[in-house]
């Protein structure tokens, strides 16, 4: 008998849009870099997405980029016309995000922040990223995606 998956927070929003989505479970694998969530579920790299938080000039901002490439943050701050942005430290993210670390989502977080996806997410039917818990990953079209949350399509990853 299969174990039923547990739902996580944005596989509740996703369900209440009625929008279509896969999910994946991983929770008992210890896995949490990207690259290692790709290869546990089986996926294409460059189709697992990774979601991070910056900040530049007083506002937040939420990057998407491939799991094996990392955030260009030139190229970011240019999409999102800052001169500079950083990384968020890690210990911000919960209180600002309601995630934890590993655990990050576009979907759910406590306020709504400009998003940005790596424009290679066009050439895929659907991108896979963070089901807002460790060990949960969630499966859906940009099509959909844009029922759920305002995003930008940009070039901001390298590697």
């Amino acid at each position: 008998m299969k174990k039923e998956i547990e739902k996580t927070n944005v596989m509740r929003i996703l369900e209440q849009k009625k929008i279509a989505y896969r999910s994946y479970s991983y929770v008992d694998t210890g896995v949490i870099s990207g690259r290692e969530v790709a290869s546990v579920l089986g996926q294409d790299p460059d189709q697992v997405f990774k979601t991070l938080v910056t900040v530049g000039s007083g506002e937040h901002y939420v990057f998407l980029v491939p799991v094996k490439k990392e955030l260009d943050l030139k190229k970011a701050a240019q999409a999102v016309g800052e001169k500079s942005i950083h990384m968020i430290k890690e210990k911000e993210l919960l209180p600002l995000t309601g995630y934890i670390h590993g655990g990050c989502s576009p979907i759910g977080m406590k306020k709504s922040f400009q998003t940005v996806i790596d424009t290679s997410a066009a050439g895929f039917g659907t991108i896979i990223f963070s089901g807002g818990k460790i060990g949960y990953q969630v499966e859906v079209s940009l099509e959909e995606l844009k029922r759920v949350f305002r995003f930008t399509l940009g070039d901001i990853a390298v590697g």
